[in-house]
Formats: structure tokens, C-alpha cells, sequence
């Protein structure tokens, strides 16, 4: 079944639109009892130019910025089984398995991770974002869900097969969904980047758009898109959101130099 159009993920969607949320409950082709969630900028308590609903590291903000970012993760935790578990995300591919018994420990201090999988009910596994892509997965039979945080650097370095490879099921048997993040009108980058993903899969150029002052625009989305499927998963959905483009709605760290973030969870229904 698509959690897109049935059981708690519709429930989800309905209780959002009843709080008068705009956040993304994905259609994509998880199994019934899996749910995905991504935030926007909207519906927290945040001012400035992290207005609203800013989920970011509150370690290194001022006592009203971390205030207010506690009281925007408590009010996601409120729409999900249990706390989220956050990662201190590097841009790297490390993954981490988490279980029930992991969770005070990673809430005192987050594990340093880009990725995260979990096979056991009602642990809600989360990354922040704001311009780099969150990706959710699932096996089909609902026994392992994982999520990664997909900047240019961890895509190109794997940190989605990683994912996947931590999950130790059938690729094929896998079902992804990639998030809000900068798509290819925003995404200006140099030589170094279009390296770092055609030197890997040189029909890749193809997914960065040449300007003439030596720059490229880069399709984010589908690069990740791509590397999914080149690992074997057959069922991608999403990618189909800018942050850099919609700033009613999103968060985006080359727009504004904000640290505002967005979150995005998945769990298995306890």
C-alpha cells in the first residue's frame, strides 16, 4: 500500500492540514506503518531570518535562538511516535544503526553521522536540512527504514549507498524518496563538483548546465536520483521541491546565509 493515499500517513496529512501546517507528508511507495515527514519554514516560533520553524543546531546559537529551537522540536516530536533522533551531520557517509536503547545517548550528545537506519517500531530517525537533500528509505516489507543528509560532497562520496548498505536488505526491494533541496536553476557550482560525480559516471555531465563564466548548474535531485537507482532501488519518488527558489515555504542556506534548517523524519508506526 502508498502511505501517500492511505493509513497513518493520511491520517498525518490530515492533522496537518486541520493545524494549518504546509509540511510534506511524502506519496511515494513505502509500505503501510511507514511514514516520512518534512518540515518547512513554517509553523514554528523562530524570528528573524529563521523565521519560523527552525530545527537547526542549538548548540551554537544564543539562549533565545536555542529556546526557540527546543520549542520547535518539541512540536514535531508532537506529530511523530517519539523524539527524533538527530545527527551532527558532516557532509560525510558515516551511518549509524539506532535502537531503543540508543536514544538517551544520542539525545545528549548526537552521534556523528550523515546517515542513520533503524529496524525496530517507533524510532524516529530525523536529518536537518536547508538546501541539501534529505532522503528517506524503506524495505517493502517494513522491517528497516533509513534517512540520509545529501549535500554535494556526501552525495558524491555515497553516503546513499551507504544507506543502503546499512540496511542489509535487497536494494530492490528498497523504496526512496528524495526531499526539499536546491534545484538546478540556484545550484551554481565549479569544476571541482562536476569532477567529483562525472570522474565517477561520466554520463553524469549531462546534470550540469554550463555558463559562460565557467560555472555549471547542477541538478542536485537528480544526481541523487540517479546514484539510487545505479544502486539498485527501482522505486524513487520526489525531488521535485527548490529551497533556494521558495522562500515563503523553505529555508535555504545560499539564499539567505541563515542557519535556519528544516527537518525531515522517518519511522516505522509503533
Amino acid at each position: 500500500m502508498i502511505t501517500g493515499t492511505s493509513g497513518a500517513a493520511e491520517r498525518l496529512r490530515e492533522r496537518l492540514a486541520a493545524d494549518g501546517l504546509d509540511w510534506i507528508v511524502p506519496g511515494w511507495a513505502a509500505p503501510e506503518g511507514v511514514v516520512a515527514l518534512s518540515t518547512t519554514r513554517n509553523g514554528g516560533v523562530s524570528t528573524g531570518a529563521c523565521a519560523s520553524m527552525d530545527l537547526g543546531p542549538a548548540r551554537v546559537r544564543d539562549a533565545a535562538d536555542r529556546a526557540a529551537i527546543l520549542a520547535n522540536r518539541a512540536l514535531f516530536a508532537g506529530y511523530a511516535p517519539a523524539a527524533p533522533v538527530y545527527l551532527a551531520q558532516v557532509h560525510g557517509t558515516r551511518v549509524v544503526t539506532i535502537g531503543p536503547d540508543d536514544l538517551a545517548a544520542c539525545a545528549a550528545d548526537p552521534p556523528e553521522a550523515d546517515a542513520a537506519v533503524t529496524r525496530d517500531r517507533g524510532v524516529v530517525l530525523a536529518v536537518r536540512t536547508a538546501d541539501c537533500l534529505p532522503v528517506v528509505f524503506a524495505d517493502r516489507d517494513a522491517t528497516v527504514v533509513g534517512i540520509a543528509h545529501a549535500g554535494w560532497r556526501g552525495l558524491a562520496a555515497g553516503v546513499l549507498e551507504a544507506a543502503l548498505a546499512a540496511m542489509h536488505v535487497d536494494a530492490a526491494r528498497v523504496v526512496a524518496w528524495v526531499g526539499p533541496g536546491i534545484g538546478p536553476g540556484a545550484f551554481e557550482v565549479g569544476r571541482d563538483v562536476v569532477d567529483a560525480f562525472v570522474t565517477r559516471a561520466s554520463e553524469d555531465a549531462d546534470c550540469f548546465a554550463p555558463r559562460e563564466d565557467g560555472k555549471w548548474m547542477a541538478d542536485l535531485p537528480v544526481l541523487a536520483q540517479r546514484r539510487l537507482l545505479r544502486a539498485g532501488v527501482r522505486d524513487v519518488a520526489g525531488g521535485a521541491w527548490c529551497t533556494h527558489a521558495d522562500e515563503r515555504r523553505f529555508h535555504s542556506w545560499r539564499r539567505d546565509q541563515s542557519a535556519g534548517r528544516m527537518a525531515t523524519a522517518v519511522w516505522i508506526e509503533p
